[in-house]
């Protein structure tokens, strides 16, 4: 089967959206698999014929039906020729013309993806697809959203294991969830909550959170590190500080995306009251004969009522764009419903 095209359009909001080539699938009617396995790839040729003979491997042992998605993520290395050759009748590769970021990656393999379970792994030969039919079965037994953990990690300590650490400690403080290894990039995804979940930017690393904040089961799953093989780490200190600003937004849109007000109001009142008190007891002393106009005091009761002003301010303006723009717009998932009684007969149905 020739892989399938596509490419990556930016919209007004900054999110991304996946234009397939309509021709690329158009002699494909076969039925939806059981699994599909997204795997964004950015120069990794060295470990893709490897991967993809693991991950055939490790499909093979759900003895259900799968796909396979690689996204080529701009790679320049010859990883576009080799995902060519791998490309068969379970397999499929999107190439995008630069490399985009693995959050856009993720979510064309999710709007391609059409299994009942989609699970992600990365494409350096560090996660084991041995574990496939271990996260299928997390998910047959009940959880939305399983995520790997690297229990034991075979990186450099200073370069990506104390950091990456450091930032899942702060994520499991400021969102809540209670996963070990929020950002690892082995997952097992229940089809309804792919279809939920939106991933732009860098959302991939806070998938679970997001989906925690919608209901979704969350589980995970020690999974075996293996050293890398081939190609050098893509993570730096950048990405870690990406993360961070990141976090700031996941915790906006998950705790505060309908209540703007109770971001801004808590500080907002804080500067108000420090304020007020600093000019009421600047009023004290004036109406005392005391000059106060070249205090500093005088100028930072001032900052902090504007500031306390522009704050409570911002938060109502977000008020009213939430209730016009989401009031109609926002939905709910009904897992489902339950109705007691017996059913009425037809001469209460005829009135």
């Amino acid at each position: 089967m020739s892989p399938s095209a596509a490419n990556m359009h930016s919209m007004a909001d900054g999110l991304w959206r996946v234009r397939v080539d309509p021709h690329a699938d158009e002699d494909d009617s076969r039925p939806a698999p059981y699994a599909s396995f997204v795997v964004p790839v950015y120069n990794e040729r060295d470990s893709l014929e490897q991967l993809h003979r693991e991950i055939t491997e490790g499909a093979q042992r759900l003895e259900r039906p799968y796909e396979i998605i690689y996204i080529n993520d701009g790679s320049r290395d010859g990883s576009d020729q080799k995902l060519d050759e791998l490309a068969d009748a379970h397999t499929r590769v999107v190439h995008f013309r630069r490399n985009f970021g693995k959050s856009p990656a993720l979510a064309a393999g999710f709007e391609l993806a059409r299994g009942e379970i989609v699970m992600t792994l990365d494409g350096d030969l560090q996660d084991d697809p041995a574990m496939i039919p271990d996260f299928a079965g997390r998910i047959e037994a009940g959880a939305d959203l399983v995520c790997g953990w690297k229990k034991t990690r075979h990186d450099a300590l200073f370069g990506k294991t104390l950091p990456s650490r450091t930032f899942n400690w702060l994520v499991r403080r400021v969102t809540g969830v209670s996963l070990h290894d929020i950002n690892c990039g082995y997952k097992a995804y229940r089809r309804a909550c792919i279809d939920e979940l939106s991933v732009y930017g860098g959302m991939h690393r806070f998938m679970p959170a997001l989906a925690a904040a919608k209901g979704f089961q969350l589980d995970e799953i020690v999974v075996q590190h293996r050293a890398r093989q081939h190609g050098y780490s893509k993570f730096g200190a950048r990405r870690f500080l990406h993360g961070l600003m990141d976090l700031l937004t996941v915790v906006l849109i998950t705790q505060f995306r309908t209540q703007p007000l109770h971001l801004f109001a808590l500080p907002g009142l804080g500067f108000g009251v420090a304020g007020s008190a600093i000019l009421g007891y600047l009023g004290v002393l004036w109406l005392m004969g005391e000059p106060i106009g070249t205090r500093p005091l005088l100028t930072l009761g001032v900052l902090l009522i504007t500031g306390a002003i522009q704050l409570i301010s911002t938060g109502l303006v977000g008020e009213l764009l939430v209730r016009s723009m989401l009031s109609n717009n926002e939905k709910f998932s009904i897992v489902r419903m339950t109705q007691g009684g017996d059913p009425p007969s037809p001469a209460d149905a005829n009135g």
